[in-house]
């Protein structure tokens, strides 16, 4: 399995690139908007999947890994083919994606071309709960340094924690946290959760 490739680019089409990796071009392809920043010459650095077939071996590349990650979830979706699953890479990044998918809408899905409403449909209910990615936000996640323990408490007593665990847990995981996460609504719950565990330990009021 070919997971990576790094090399000159040595011809750049709408969707794809020829990578020369040892003096051996390698045709790969990738999403229109990594063909329009990459330039014949520029050195390129991609994450790579190859797919098998009797007829054909064709290699998908990809500029971070968590997109990488995504294509592989897409392809494993039934009725989603490769292509499909780049079409989907190409009109949507990764965080659209699972917001999607966290939301139940399979309205971003149906827009992208080859893929029809029960393809659509299937992307959300095959993908739901496994894409290890954190959903868009808005910029209101953020909130000022002070109050982000207190919302993140109330966050944790409506997920059904009792406020004294809640309130502990969220100063243990403040006080060891980066600065940036300390400020962040967003951050600061993903960090307590994965300290408290994927359900309450406790019934409000315990």
């Amino acid at each position: 399995m070919i997971s990576s490739l790094q090399g000159a680019a040595a011809h750049v089409g709408d969707d794809t690139l020829v990578v020369v990796v040892g003096g051996v071009g390698l045709s790969v392809a990738v999403t229109p908007q990594v063909a329009r920043t990459t330039h014949v010459g520029d050195p390129v650095h991609l994450h790579t999947h190859l797919v098998v077939r009797e007829d054909a071996l064709s290699l998908f590349g990809f500029e971070t890994r968590e997109e990488l990650t995504v294509f592989t979830q897409l392809i494993g979706v039934t009725g989603v083919g490769p292509k499909s699953a780049m079409g989907v890479l190409s009109s949507l990044t990764v965080p659209q994606i699972a917001q999607a998918v966290t939301d139940d809408d399979d309205a971003p899905f149906k827009r992208v071309s080859g893929i029809g409403p029960k393809t659509a449909k299937l992307i959300v209910v095959q993908l739901a709960g496994k894409l290890a990615v954190a959903p868009a936000q808005a910029p209101a996640a953020v909130a000022p340094h002070g109050q982000v323990p207190v919302q993140v408490t109330q966050a944790l007593v409506g997920l059904g924690w009792s406020e004294r665990v809640a309130a502990e847990a969220v100063a243990s995981v403040a006080e060891n946290a980066a600065e940036a996460d300390r400020a962040s609504v967003q951050a600061l719950l993903r960090l307590t959760l994965a300290l408290l565990g994927p359900t309450r330990k406790e019934p409000v009021g315990g």
